[in-house]
């Protein structure tokens, strides 16, 4: 479970480190850029229901920590994903990633689950 620090709030926000990985690309992206925007997430199923959103700036201070010291496989498609929310008007929606399936697999219709946790 990676972290995300931002600005100075004491609350960090806890991601899968796999989807912080690809949330990470697309939010330097839009950083280096001068581009400001929102996140958003839906909250897990072991908090109260709702979601959440931040509001990105490249003045304010933005540390990622990952808990695995290897680096994962990034997947095109889902930064992709991810880069069209964040060009949109509602800013990056943390969606689950769609894994891709090999021919005469069954697609399973219920995606991964992606952990955000704030605490």
């Amino acid at each position: 479970m990676g972290t995300i620090y931002y600005g100075g709030s004491a609350t960090p926000i806890h991601i899968e480190d796999r989807a912080l990985a690809h949330l990470k690309v697309v939010i330097a992206t839009k950083l280096r850029r001068g581009e400001s925007f929102t996140v958003s997430w839906q909250h897990p199923d072991d908090q109260p229901r709702g979601r959440s959103a931040i509001w990105l700036h490249p003045s304010i201070p933005l540390r990622f920590v990952f808990d695995d010291p290897e680096s994962t496989e990034l997947s095109r498609k889902w930064i992709e994903e991810l880069a069209d929310s964040a060009n949109s008007s509602g800013g990056i929606m943390l969606v689950a990633e769609h894994m891709d399936v090999g021919p005469g697999e069954a697609d399973d219709p219920a995606p991964q689950e992606v952990h955000v946790v704030a605490t």
